[in-house]
């Protein structure tokens, strides 16, 4: 079994940052970066490393400590996965391109940053249909998005659990105003 984990490509982590290098939302995969300062850092490496460059209209390459970094862009949102210098490029790209695809379409076309933060919870579940354990589970946008969508509005769920959801809801509309404010 080590062999067969050995032998499929894996993520390291997906990153998804504002214009100015800030977490939107992030999901890390192996214990590379031990702390959030770690992370942090990394982050804002991966930011000022690609700042200069003009990944709108297609994916585009960089490596940073042997890290292979595969990244788009798109309106305020920079779109970022990391893999290691031994991986392919292209299974990084279609990983981008599905979460690109899956987060186009969840945010119905509105991608900037607001629209982000206002559906956060969904792009968080993106995360978890994409990658598990830094195994590619999914790369096809449509259905990631359809399984979200499904998670999303589960109406077998408890009341106990709606509850939460609308709990969440309301905290992340507070968030958005006073991060917008």
């Amino acid at each position: 079994m080590a062999y067969f984990r050995d032998a499929c490509p894996t993520i390291k982590n997906i990153l998804l940052l504002d214009s100015e290098g800030n977490r939107v939302a992030v999901k890390y995969y192996t214990d590379e970066w031990p702390t959030h300062a770690a992370k942090l850092a990394f982050e804002k490496s991966v930011f000022t490393k690609t700042q200069k460059t003009s990944a709108r209209t297609e994916a585009e390459i960089a490596m940073l400590e042997n890290n292979l970094i595969v990244y788009k862009f798109v309106q305020d949102l920079h779109f970022f996965v990391t893999g290691g210098d031994d991986e392919n490029e292209l299974i990084l790209a279609n990983v981008l391109n599905g979460f690109h695809d899956a987060v186009v379409l969840l945010l119905r076309n509105n991608v900037d940053q607001r629209e982000a933060l206002e559906n956060l919870d969904l792009i968080l579940l993106c995360l978890d249909e994409i990658v598990d354990g830094g195994m590619i589970l999914e790369t096809d946008g449509n259905v990631i998005a359809g399984k979200v969508v499904t998670h999303s509005m589960d109406d077998g769920a408890p009341l106990s659990e709606q509850t939460i959801s609308q709990a969440l809801a309301t905290a992340r509309e507070h968030l958005t105003r006073s991060l917008l404010s």
